[in-house]
């Protein structure tokens, strides 16, 4: 009896990232904001441990997910009388948006390294695309900075756009299709939360966490930059142990990092290895 065996051993064709925590928004500082504000507003006491749970989710499931929670639901049953329903969710989402939308717009910086990446991109002719938890209302109020300050992608897609979002693998798969990609093994899915590894994972992809820029530590640059080696030291160790339980393939501080992390990738695609 003879076994096919096929293995792709091809160049890298596209990079998807996550926006904000990965490209923008040194410590994914924006939905945080727009989140505790959302319940501060309703005198209910939600902390940034519990906001940065679901974070990567789309906004509205990330409502949902923070009602759930059995010491948010009990205040909100206390204020209000009833336990958090469905409308109940639909209704703060719509208050959440523009609330979500003036945070988005103040913290639209590129993290360092994006458009090194994006040079490395080009010479190595890989696409380079994004996707992210937001809806499209939401990515455009960060979008037209990007590229005013020099990033570009050739595929967007947020999740309200795609039947499901993360961890899902919908919107890295539309991605792929959009970019015309010829096998997901050539595709690199870049993230700083579990559930966007995990939607990279699910769509077959390479996974790269960034650990010091995003949803795991949660300080804004000025904040890091202010901290001792020493204490950098130890909220990078729990931030990469944290993300390697995701699954992802590389763990790294920021984009900064991922060109080299690309070679190595493709190095190993060279190999015929699968991610």
């Amino acid at each position: 009896m003879y076994q096919y065996s096929r293995r792709y051993s091809g160049p890298l064709e596209a990079v998807i990232l996550d926006l904000a925590g990965t490209c923008v928004d040194f410590g994914s500082r924006a939905p945080i904001l727009a989140f505790q504000k959302l319940f501060a507003d309703l005198d209910i006491e939600l902390s940034e441990t519990q906001a940065r749970g679901p974070m990567g989710t789309e906004k509205r499931e990330h409502i949902a997910q923070l009602l759930a929670l059995p010491e948010i639901a009990q205040q909100w049953q206390a204020r209000f009388g009833h336990w958090p329903s469905d409308t109940d969710i639909s209704r703060l989402y719509e208050t959440f948006v523009p609330v979500q939308l003036k945070t988005i717009q103040d913290r639209t910086e590129l993290i360092n390294g994006a458009l090194a990446l994006q040079d490395y991109c080009v010479a190595a002719n890989i696409a380079l695309a994004a996707n992210t938890g937001y809806s499209r209302a939401m990515a455009e109020a960060v979008l037209p900075s990007i590229h005013t300050q020099g990033l570009h992608f050739s595929s967007v897609v947020c999740a309200t756009e795609v039947p499901r979002g993360r961890p899902w693998p919908h919107m890295s798969l539309q991605n792929a299709l959009e970019l015309g990609v010829s096998t997901l093994q050539a595709c690199v899915k870049v993230d700083d939360t579990g559930t966007g590894i995990e939607e990279g994972l699910n769509a077959g992809m390479w996974t790269v966490a960034v650990a010091t820029s995003g949803n795991a530590v949660g300080l804004d640059l000025d904040d890091w930059q202010q901290l001792s080696r020493a204490e950098q030291g130890v909220l990078r160790r729990r931030a990469y142990q944290t993300l390697a339980t995701s699954g992802a393939h590389y763990v790294i501080d920021s984009i900064a990092d991922l060109p080299a992390t690309l070679t190595l990738i493709q190095h190993r695609l060279t190999q015929g290895e699968k991610p």
